[in-house]
């Protein structure tokens, strides 16, 4: 668990940093929004390409050679950072962005139902908040390292000159994580099979296609709601609050609000499931908190407005502790591709950001957030009733 904690705080950190990217990348190249969130989509959308050909390489490679694999392969993301600072070309940041989420993919596809195999699903959400924890950690490091390089001082620093400031951090950034890719493959961490459920064959023999199950296609549906949300709440705030006045060393910090709501909520998950309150019920009061903050979020002004967005933070933190569990329950011999599967669902972090950014520039920034209720509004259907269909 702390190896795989680890690995959670490695890709927490690079995934956040994309809050600081789409901020400062659209100042740097003079983007409109919709185009400052292809950050957000090369980033997010290489899960959707890539989820099933990861459960492929893990299953040639096996866990920890896999993880090692992914961990290069971030690599190389992240070094094509230094030819696109150096040649002004946000084309080869995307690239690079893409590649990264390439190695993410295989880290995420091996790391989630490591943790829910681990032990009983009952408790499943607390051991994925103690690595929703390392990675939320990782995301506020980010916000203060790349934050303060990035973001620091005026708002209209464009071109060759402002791009140069990511080098340095991205060469220590390949560096460590070539490290830890070493670190990794020696490591003795240990294998497990997927199937090693304590659930009688005969509840999934029956089953001849992963579409017969809709606990596992509902919560694809919803891990794609949610990360589109965790991305428009955390990642679009810093881009938000550009738009409704606020300077940039005012507005850098607004995405780590945002994490350290995630990271209150994971911390009261750890504490509180399965002993105090049930995953599905966690999930339940989450989404209808989410819903109220939207609500608040439309209807309020400045940094009010800014603040409800904020703290859907920790509003959704049960979200994807608990739609793991519940989405793979009684998968049994389908659990691989299903997690593949859920991991596919992390598209929604490139589509709905996409959507967001064009109606901040067709309608309003604010107006955009509107796009949360129907979003969380499925989440909810999904804790009440959703997680509960063995049959469509």
């Amino acid at each position: 668990m702390l190896i795989i904690g680890a690995l959670f705080f490695v890709f927490g950190f690079v995934t956040w940093v994309n809050s600081v990217l789409i901020a400062f990348f659209k100042q740097a190249f003079s983007l409109t929004s919709f185009e400052s969130t292809l950050v957000a989509f090369a980033f997010f959308i290489s899960y959707t390409l890539m989820a099933i050909p990861s459960s492929a390489v893990l299953k040639r490679t096996g866990f920890k050679n896999g993880m090692s694999l992914g961990l290069v392969t971030m690599a190389i993301g992240t070094i094509i950072f230094v030819p696109a600072a150096r040649s002004v070309s946000y084309p080869l940041f995307l690239v690079g962005l893409f590649i990264i989420g390439i190695g993410l993919t295989v880290l995420q596809t091996a790391s989630n139902p490591y943790a829910t195999i681990l032990g009983p699903r009952e408790s499943a959400a607390q051991r994925i908040s103690f690595l929703g924890i390392a990675n939320k950690l990782a995301g506020i490091c980010s916000q203060f390292i790349f934050g303060g390089l990035l973001l620091s001082g005026a708002n209209e620093v464009v071109g060759a000159a402002s791009l140069e400031k990511v080098v340095t951090p991205y060469l220590i950034l390949t560096g460590i994580l070539i490290v830890l890719a070493g670190l990794i493959r020696f490591s003795n961490l240990p294998e497990v099979s997927e199937e090693q459920d304590d659930i009688p064959a005969d509840t999934y023999t029956s089953h001849t296609s992963i579409w017969q199950f809709p606990n596992l296609v509902l919560g694809v549906l919803a891990i794609f709601c949610y990360v589109g949300a965790e991305v428009i709440t955390g990642d679009l705030i810093i881009s938000y609050g550009h738009a409704i006045g606020f300077s940039n060393d005012e507005a850098k910090n607004f995405t780590t609000y945002t994490l350290i709501g995630l990271l209150v909520g994971y911390l009261l998950g750890i504490i509180a499931i399965p002993k105090f309150i049930t995953q599905q019920n966690a999930l339940r009061y989450g989404m209808i908190l989410a819903l109220i903050l939207s609500v608040g979020a439309l209807v309020t002004t400045g940094f009010a407005s800014v603040l409800c967005i904020a703290l859907m933070g920790f509003a959704i933190s049960p979200v994807w502790p608990a739609v793991w569990p519940l989405a793979l329950n009684r998968l049994g011999k389908f659990t691989k591709l299903g997690s593949a599967l859920l991991i596919m669902g992390i598209s929604g972090g490139a589509l709905l950001p996409l959507l967001h950014g064009y109606l901040t520039d067709a309608v309003s920034p604010k107006a955009a957030y509107s796009l949360l209720l129907p979003l969380f509004g499925f989440i909810l259907y999904y804790a009440i009733s959703g997680h509960k269909k063995t049959n469509w």
